[in-house]
């Protein structure tokens, strides 16, 4: 299988939107791997000179180049993979994330965020992180572990959306901002439209539960995926909505900008994942569920919610 790497560039970057008339970069075999070079930021959060931090020269060049920007995130591609049609399924396996510099920043802007009624007022950190041992040190002295992740990752949404937002996540994956979804994790994805037109970006250096500020520790990240293709075998898509797999447990996803009817998508997601692993009835799926898969607030921030169910592997039969 052969391995495709593109680097962020003017030409290589989209800012703030999906779509399934976007042209791709490269297009892939089913098994290929690709490496994406992604940056964060737009110029008015890159940190003063005084911090001593570096700005990747390839983010300082997209922001010389001026290219259209839309509100929402930077995202590099998109990938497309042969023969990929609407109902398929497209697996991508994250094989390792690497950090792409050497600070990120976190904040908040007014009308934003899970309390906009509480915090009216901009604020912006730029947190330095240590690569070689693996940590950011928050500016009250606090060092996290760090566990980066992509925010977005997707597909192109339906032709019939146009042109859409990357900032809400919806069934073609997007800004789904799910911290599970680290190295040696699986994102399993709807393809909607011809070549399912993969992207990623948003990188994230860590992230609780919920991303309540708007932000996580955005940050460059270079992320290694391999697509592989699963044809649908008849007039039923494979999938409707993204889930995940990691080492030790299967993600049920649900996204509504009312977090309640999240939960609910998710919680049927679950529910319809264990009937087709199992001899289970729904009804027995729906008390497992109550008994067995612990349900996460993905996120709070991106207008379409989030919420995720894991259940550990090993449970199924």
């Amino acid at each position: 299988m052969a391995t495709h790497r593109i680097q962020s560039t003017p030409d290589t970057v989209r800012w703030g939107t999906f779509s399934a008339a976007y042209p791709p970069l490269v297009t892939v075999n089913s098994g290929d791997t690709v490496i994406l070079e992604c940056v964060s930021g737009g110029p008015e959060v890159m940190p003063p000179a005084a911090l001593g931090l570096t700005i990747p020269p390839a983010l300082a060049a997209i922001h010389a180049a001026q290219i259209p920007r839309a509100p929402g995130h930077l995202i590099t591609g998109p990938v497309a993979v042969a023969g990929a049609m609407p109902g398929d399924m497209l697996e991508v396996r994250i094989d390792a994330i690497e950090l792409g510099a050497d600070w990120g920043y976190c904040g908040f802007r007014p009308l934003a965020g899970t309390l906009p009624e509480d915090f009216k007022e901009a604020y912006l950190s730029h947190i330095p992180v240590d690569r070689a041992r693996g940590v950011c040190r928050l500016p009250w002295g606090t060092e996290l572990t760090l566990a980066p992740f992509f925010g977005v990752m997707g597909v192109a949404p339906p032709p019939s959306y146009g042109t859409i937002s990357t900032i809400q996540p919806r069934e073609h994956g997007g800004n789904l901002d799910n911290k599970e979804l680290t190295a040696g994790t699986t994102l399993f994805l709807p393809v909607w439209a011809e070549g399912a037109l993969f992207s990623a970006g948003d990188g994230h250096g860590v992230q609780g539960d919920g991303e309540v500020c708007i932000n996580a520790l955005e940050i460059c990240l270079t992320g290694t995926f391999t697509l592989t293709l699963h044809k649908a075998p008849g007039r039923e898509p494979l999938l409707r909505h993204p889930r995940a797999e990691t080492a030790t447990h299967f993600i049920s996803m649900g996204m509504h900008e009312d977090l309640d009817q999240a939960m609910k998508q998710a919680l049927r997601e679950m529910i319809a994942f264990i009937v087709a692993r199992t001899n289970l009835s729904r009804e027995q799926a729906y008390q497992f569920c109550s008994l067995a898969v612990d349900f996460h607030v993905t996120q709070t921030v991106n207008g379409e919610k989030g919420v995720h169910g894991l259940l550990k592997k090993g449970l199924l039969f």
